[in-house]
């Protein structure tokens, strides 16, 4: 037989009491707050489980306003680069206007005024700062302002060629801006591959095209010096007057047509006829070249040029937005009367005509392109959105409380601490006096 003693009796009584009464206050606690987990104790390994999804759940969160702040940063500059387009699109309709050839010098010179002012307008473009005052298109440096003029028509870039990223998932850092040289000066001029000029020195009315590529392997094979003159020679002396010309290659200072060094005039072996092909290929005859030669392009020639006149075919070269806006300018500016006069405003109203499709080109490439990782910025939100969903969804199982068990958890403990209680009453009464 177990002897108990009235001391042992009573303790035991007052911790079952308490354990009851304990039981019965953590089950309440848990009821009001919602969470089945009050401290660590309760539960160590859903703890230590919950405290990892929280830490996912805070990242994805900070995801998110990674991508708020690339939003804000491209839209921005996506806004820019509209409005920039936008710009040289009115611009270039200013140029047409100009090619009408019932303009005086001064109305020209009227357009070239508005001109500037879309310069100055396209430069504060190109500095356009974002809602933090940082500059969008200067790279890394984005404290540094980009574009400053030099001199009229030379812009200086002072930023860098850095894009700032941003990382939008735990897989993805997203290019939130780009440098502004690539944006509005490393523009191949002319129509991306060859531009044609006249020379300042022309007398006549002969306007040069654009041209085009009817052999990219040809035009792109190393051995092409991609340096061209076409020079003319007008003979007078017939009825009506002929116009020939000559094809030099610029390096070597030879003849193409006869393969012996050009001559400094002519006549020369082929005729000229107004807004006919000139192919930068051996045509035999009239060609006396015995070497074949085919460099891939092609262009024609307006008007009448004149003995001496020269237009050159070379290899398209970067020309900023900035420099060909300040060349029609000063085209427009200095325009006059005469033939030769009206050549020289068309072959310069051409030249931009063509530079600024490459511009708009170059614009809309861009843009188009931050609207790709807008679109992307868009989805990595929404899979953040739906991955805070399951850590809201597992730590809602992990930690959240059944209300239904909680409360006949409650029940259940409320009836026991009271027996408790109860049981607890009777056996401190309980003496041996009692029974003597």
């Amino acid at each position: 037989m177990i002897r108990l003693s009235t001391k042992t009796v009573f303790e035991q009584g007052v911790f079952n009491l308490q354990r009851s009464q304990a039981d019965v206050y953590r089950t309440q606690e848990q009821i009001s707050t919602g969470r089945r987990i009050q401290n660590p104790s309760d539960d160590p390994v859903a703890s230590a489980r919950s405290l990892e999804v929280e830490q996912s759940r805070e990242i994805s969160k900070q995801y998110q306003r990674n991508n708020d702040s690339a939003q804000a940063t491209l839209m921005a500059s996506e806004n820019a680069i509209s409005n920039a387009v936008a710009l040289l699109q009115d611009v270039r309709t200013v140029a047409v206007n100009a090619g009408n050839g019932a303009l005086s010098p001064n109305e020209l010179k009227s357009l070239a005024s508005e001109l500037r002012g879309r310069y100055q307008e396209l430069l504060g473009i190109a500095n356009t700062t974002d809602g933090n005052g940082l500059y969008l298109f200067s790279g890394y440096q984005g404290t540094t302002r980009p574009f400053a003029e030099t001199t009229p028509g030379n812009v200086f870039y002072a930023g860098d060629q850095g894009s700032r990223l941003i990382r939008i998932s735990a897989s993805r850092e997203i290019p939130s801006s780009d440098p502004g040289s690539d944006i509005f000066q490393r523009i191949m001029n002319g129509n991306g591959t060859f531009v044609t000029e006249a020379s300042d020195d022309n007398t006549g009315s002969g306007v040069i095209g654009p041209g085009a590529v009817t052999s990219p392997l040809a035009w792109n094979d190393d051995a092409n010096p991609r340096d061209f003159s076409v020079r003319f020679h007008r003979d007078e002396t017939v009825m009506p007057p002929v116009t020939t010309y000559d094809i030099v290659d610029n390096s070597t200072g030879d003849s193409l047509l006869t393969g012996a060094p050009a001559a400094a005039d002519g006549p020369y072996l082929r005729t000229y006829s107004d807004d006919g092909t000139i192919s930068l290929r051996r045509q035999a005859p009239p060609d006396t070249n015995t070497a074949d030669f085919n460099y891939g392009v092609e262009f024609s020639v307006k008007g009448n040029p004149a003995t001496g006149d020269e237009f050159t075919i070379q290899a398209s070269r970067n020309e900023d937005v900035f420099t060909t806006l300040h060349n029609l300018i000063v085209t427009l500016e200095t325009a006059s009367s005469g033939a030769a006069a009206n050549a020289r405003l068309a072959n310069g109203i051409n030249t931009a005509l063509s530079n600024f499709d490459r511009d708009i080109d170059n614009l809309l490439r861009v843009q188009a392109s931050m609207g790709v990782r807008l679109r992307e910025t868009d989805d990595a939100y929404s899979n953040q959105e739906d991955l805070i969903a399951q850590y809201d969804e597992t730590l809602s199982n992990l930690r959240d409380l059944d209300y239904a068990k909680a409360l006949s958890d409650l029940a259940r403990q409320q009836l026991t601490y009271e027996a408790a209680q109860k049981t607890f009453a009777q056996v401190q009464s309980l003496s041996l006096f009692q029974y003597i």
